[in-house]
């Protein structure tokens, strides 16, 4: 199944159901007026959306439309919770030889995790507004799931069973911000700007063969002003798999319903495949020449982000522009 929500004036805007081929929808009205009203009461709610979906598929749909990814807010316009993990090591690794950092030993054992902020996301065609561009613009091409409850202390296989969607996300960065506020030993605040979503979630089943072991085998898809810098495999070199961010993330509290967890910058160790953000080809400059090359994002930049099986687009592209606020 595949879901999406409408741009309609509100804060949480209107649910849809999307056909498979994203080509059209239909409001969810009726059943469930937001996403988080039908995870807030999915085993019920579900069916109902799914019998919208399976028609849609099937052509039919009296009230259906065409499907539009720029009239689209984020699946969840904001959230209950955004927390982002780090699951592909090799990205970190890369990030501190760079800097002359020693890699503890314990990153490739126990996730790294940071809580961002989840009350104004964009959607997947909103423009990335900033102040200025010496902050450092950078794009983060990701994956994330949406949960169900998770209670305390859940192990990797009980949150396997508590994802509910999947979908993209573009993470944006401020790198220039990020040294000074992280020297203060307390975590990203400035540096992390809000985050950009795909327009369509979608259930772990609709990835068939590619959703196993907690993983999303697909080559994931990072396009800077036209032309491609990235097709890393997010099922490979991916060194937690999201149940296991999930259990990281239910160690001392409850999650609920709606909370978005994300799976880091997608990476691989085989460099020709790629990166899905420019802090990390700036890395391997520097490990290679001294310094980096590679310029941060400017004012008038585009980045489309998409994941595509078989040719076809799975959750859609998320594809902005960089302005200045």
């Amino acid at each position: 199944m595949k879901l999406a929500t409408l741009k309609d004036g509100t804060r949480d805007g209107q649910l849809m159901v999307v056909s498979r081929d994203l080509k059209t929808a239909q409001l969810a009205d009726g059943i469930a007026r937001t996403l988080q009203h039908a995870l807030d009461d999915w085993t019920f709610i579900a069916p109902q959306l799914d019998a919208i979906y399976q028609e849609l598929n099937r052509g039919g749909g009296r009230r259906s439309f065409d499907f539009e990814p720029g009239n689209c807010m984020a699946p969840l316009p904001r959230a209950y919770q955004w927390a982002d993990g780090s699951a592909y090591v090799n990205h970190v690794e890369l990030v501190r030889k760079a800097r002359g950092a020693d890699m503890p030993a314990s990153f490739w054992e126990d996730p790294l995790m940071y809580q961002g902020g989840s009350d104004d996301f964009l959607g997947p065609a909103d423009d990335i507004r900033l102040m200025h561009e010496e902050w450092g613009i950078d794009f983060e091409a990701e994956v994330a799931v949406i949960t169900d409850d998770v209670p305390m202390g859940a192990t990797a296989d009980q949150a396997h069973q508590c994802i509910r969607l999947l979908m993209l996300a573009n993470d944006v960065s401020l790198r220039n911000l990020i040294p000074e506020e992280l020297a203060k030993g307390f975590g990203f605040v400035q540096s992390k700007p809000s985050t950009s979503f795909s327009p369509v979630a979608v259930t772990p089943d609709e990835l068939g063969d590619a959703w196993k072991g907690g993983k999303v085998h697909l080559p994931l898809l990072s396009t800077w002003n036209g032309k491609l810098v990235g097709k890393p495999q997010a099922g490979v070199d991916m060194v937690f798999n999201f149940p296991q961010l999930i259990a990281h993330l239910a160690k001392s509290r409850n999650v609920r319903a709606g909370s978005i967890i994300g799976s880091g910058t997608v990476s691989n160790k085989d460099a020709k495949r790629g990166y899905s953000c420019i802090a990390e080809q700036r890395c391997l400059e520097m490990i290679a020449g001294g310094e980096p090359v590679t310029p941060y994002m400017a004012f008038g930049d585009t980045i489309r982000i998409e994941m595509l099986d078989d040719g076809k687009s799975v959750f859609g592209a998320i594809a902005q522009t960089v302005k200045q606020a």
